[in-house]
């Protein structure tokens, strides 16, 4: 048996590779690649810049430490992106997350993505159809985020990943498949200080997590193992406070898969996690100038006029022998009380990429509560 290959294998394929085209050259792939597509567009609209931007209802996503900085009580939102909208119509990515400060200290989130890759037919050998199968992927979060002092705090995230592509039918190679299962576990670090900047309150954050830190999926038997993709993300974000009204927030975040690059001339090389982890900041055929090409760097700001509405842009970079997707982006806020809504869009240097046109949708519930425990960090 194996999968109808036209326009719906196309696509299926692509989003399986993380929509990487163009000449390539020793492009690292993983399982489960939907952990890596942003979720938000608030961070979408400033290139998925996030590890150390203002915190928010999605920060879980980008870097659990910034849980506990939220300023309200309470919050939730739910996200909606339709994925390659420009070939296909029933792609699409949903999150939802929400979030509870137990003490002032203290906050937990938990989150679910849930990831729709459209209808498949499988055919036999002589073209007779044998089946119809929808591809979903899922993974489900618990956050805990810790404040240690006034500017700095610790995150981490509990997650269960399940892929499920090929529904049970067996592949191309005459082999049993399954649901691909993992555990995974997220951990960052986040500190912001208040400043002076040109005479204006201003405030200087960064940020540092690892996310998807967890066991390799296997679709087929224990022989056969994908690693998830790993990433070290380190950010820094400046906001600068104009006047009263409005606000300026520029942000840069650089990315690093912590998966071992493929080498061509050793395809049996499949280290264990650890190793395989540590060793992909040196592991590249073609030496540091190949390891320079996998670090993506994403570049973002935002501004706000009272709190109210925001407008947001971005740029992001990656190798053109790595992936090259390399894109505008530009979003828009909205926010009243306790409701809020973010529209992000994505211009990709080529019109016939099938990330163009993409748009992301938020709308977002913040709550406070008067009782809320103020108790004070030694």
């Amino acid at each position: 048996m194996y999968k109808e290959i036209k326009l719906r294998g196309l696509a299926l394929l692509l989003s399986l590779l993380s929509v990487s085209l163009g000449y390539t050259q020793n492009v690292i792939t993983t399982a489960a690649p939907f952990l890596t597509i942003s979720p938000d567009a608030r961070a979408a609209g400033m290139a998925d810049t996030g590890a150390a931007t203002s915190p928010d209802v999605n920060s879980s996503y980008w870097n659990p430490a910034k849980i506990v900085f939220i300023e309200k009580e309470s919050g939730a939102s739910i996200s909606y992106t339709p994925w390659l909208g420009k070939i296909l119509n029933d792609m699409w990515l949903f999150y939802g997350t929400g979030y509870y400060k137990i003490t002032r200290e203290q906050a937990i989130s938990v989150s679910m993505r849930y990831f729709n890759l459209g209808d498949i037919t499988f055919r036999d050998e002589f073209g007779k159809i044998t089946g119809e199968h929808r591809p979903s992927e899922y993974a489900i979060d618990a956050s805990y985020s810790r404040m240690l002092t006034e500017n700095f705090s610790l995150g981490v995230t509990a997650r269960y990943i399940n892929s499920n592509l090929l529904g049970g039918n067996s592949s191309s190679l005459d082999q049993d498949t399954r649901p691909g299962r993992s555990v995974a576990v997220d951990l960052g670090a986040y500190y912001d200080k208040d400043l002076a900047l040109f005479g204006k309150n201003a405030n200087l954050a960064l940020g540092i997590g690892m996310s998807n830190i967890g066991r390799k999926i296997t679709y087929t038997d224990e022989n056969n193992r994908d690693f998830i993709p790993t990433n070290l993300k380190l950010g820094t974000a400046l906001t600068t406070n104009i006047d009263p009204f409005n606000s300026i927030t520029i942000a840069v975040d650089v990315n690093k898969l912590m998966v071992p690059t493929p080498n061509p001339t050793d395809t049996t090389y499949n280290p264990t996690l650890l190793k395989g982890m540590f060793s992909s900041f040196g592991d590249a055929p073609g030496g540091f100038d190949e390891e320079l090409k996998e670090y993506i760097i994403s570049v973002g700001a935002e501004y706000w006029y009272n709190d109210t509405f925001a407008f947001r842009v971005g740029y992001f970079n990656e190798s053109k022998d790595k992936g090259d997707r390399k894109y505008l982006t530009a979003g828009l806020g909205f926010r009243y009380q306790v409701f809020g809504v973010d529209f992000a869009y994505l211009l990709p240097k080529e019109r016939s990429h099938p990330l163009a046109e993409t748009v992301r949708f938020t709308l977002i519930f913040d709550f406070n509560s008067s009782q809320q425990e103020e108790s004070i960090v030694e």
